[in-house]
């Protein structure tokens, strides 16, 4: 499953810099499928939507830190926990119960990024 940053975040930004996928952007911030990974131009995601890796995408959180789902990994891959809640201060970075996702899955999803 993903992680999310709850509400009790204080957007201090420990976790933004320690994403191995850039999945993880300051509140009103857009983001884009191409920061930290190796998407650019017009790509199909693995569950078949098509989309300009290139283009801004609206932020998921006007308030606080956010992450975006389609990008999280949770560090697999990249390390043995994921490394927004080993460094956050006030334990906001949580599994997402409704993103839930195999570790297979969540593989799949950072050789997609990483490898296309």
């Amino acid at each position: 499953m993903a992680i999310i940053i709850t509400e009790e975040c204080i957007n201090c930004g420990a976790c933004e810099v320690e994403c191995p996928n850039n999945a993880i952007y300051e509140g009103s911030d857009d983001w884009r499928y191409k920061d930290g990974t190796e998407l650019v131009g017009d790509i199909s995601l693995i569950d078949g939507t098509h989309i300009n890796a290139d283009l801004p995408q609206k932020p998921l959180s006007d308030e606080f830190y956010y992450i975006v789902p389609n990008k999280c990994t949770e560090c697999k891959g990249f390390h043995e926990e994921p490394q927004c809640a080993a460094v956050c201060p006030v334990d906001c970075c949580v599994p997402d119960k409704n993103n839930i996702e195999s570790e297979e899955e969540l593989l799949i999803k950072k050789k997609f990024m990483h490898n296309p």
